[in-house]
């Protein structure tokens, strides 16, 4: 069994503490495709100061708290994503311009009509730029230490982030990964 065969669509990626990337220090990401030539998800905990409304105005009044752009990698940071959750009994295949990930988790095509939409979404997410990973790549970082591979859950996604997404996903964790959760930001601080 290799080192992701736990990662897929729906797992999130969590930091390790000692994972000292900036582009990827304390985060979570939610892995939305793994396959044989790579994996691709969105850093959860990254607000930006840009609201949706500001750069995507017909999608701005139905994004989820904080209505900000979220970060979401260092890759391609002029393409914008968007996730969803579906509400209860909405089927991705039935919708236009609605790919699933994992149910009930959505990728939603921003050409496509938000007032349509909007009533058959449970929370909604933008974010700019993606992580990604090469075929092994993400494999020997995992092998590594640098993450974690744990369930997501779907308020991950569209939940209000709060200061600290990265000690509450750890915290639901079972010990001794639970514990990472207190680890300080500055060790010179402990």
């Amino acid at each position: 069994m290799g080192a992701d065969a736990e990662v897929g669509p729906g797992s999130l990626l969590v930091a390790s503490p000692g994972l000292g990337d900036p582009n990827f220090r304390r985060t979570v990401v939610y892995v939305i495709e793994h396959r044989d030539e790579g994996t691709l998800g969105v850093v959860l905990n990254r607000p930006d100061e840009t609201s949706v409304g500001d750069v995507l105005p017909e999608w701005g009044p139905y994004v989820s708290n904080p209505q900000a752009v979220f970060l979401g990698g260092p890759v391609e940071q002029q393409v914008a994503l968007c996730l969803a959750t579906l509400r209860s009994g909405v089927d991705s295949t039935e919708l236009s311009g609605v790919v699933g990930v994992r149910k009930p988790v959505a990728i939603v095509a921003l050409d496509s009509d938000p007032a349509l939409l909007a009533p058959r979404l449970g929370g909604l997410r933008v974010f700019v730029g993606y992580a990604g990973w090469d075929s092994s790549q993400l494999a020997g970082e995992i092998e590594r230490g640098d993450w974690f591979v744990v369930p997501g859950l779907p308020d991950d996604v569209v939940g209000v982030p709060g200061k600290d997404l990265w000690g509450r996903v750890l915290r639901r964790q079972p010990l001794p990964l639970s514990l990472l959760a207190t680890h300080p930001l500055d060790l010179r601080r402990n």
